[in-house]
């Protein structure tokens, strides 16, 4: 028997914010939304709940309030990558235009992903263009 991915759970001291950010960033959908906790979910993953056996059902995001800024990097992040169909560049524009930031972690100059952060300064990457 193995594990269900289920979500991953993102700190932050503002879940509705936050969530809203990586909605926009993702085309998620909220799954649930209050002032402590805030549930992201594909906005095709209710439809496959019926469709899919437990454990192929995607994984969800969970942003939860706590009262504690980000102090240090991360030890885990995002990998995500555009399907070779679409604009790398274009992609990485529109995070920065809805907020993130990209930064420097140490990557080598001439790496095939970037590093950005979201609004609460949690790290992720996007890689380059993939067919699947």
């Amino acid at each position: 028997m193995a594990l269900r991915w289920y979500s991953t759970v993102v700190e932050t001291t503002d879940p509705r914010a936050l969530a809203g950010w990586w909605a926009e960033a993702l085309g998620w959908t909220f799954a649930h939304t209050s002032d402590e906790e805030c549930v992201l979910v594909p906005p095709w993953a209710r439809e496959l709940v019926d469709r899919f056996e437990f454990h192929q059902v995607p994984p969800g995001m969970v942003f939860v309030r706590v009262e504690h800024e980000k102090t240090s990097k991360n030890r885990l992040h995002w990998d995500f990558a555009p399907h070779t169909s679409d604009d790398r560049d274009a992609e990485i524009d529109r995070l920065v235009a809805l907020g993130a930031t990209v930064i420097d972690v140490g990557q080598p100059a001439d790496a095939s992903w970037t590093v950005l952060a979201d609004p609460d300064g949690n790290e992720f990457c996007v890689l380059s263009s993939r067919e699947y």
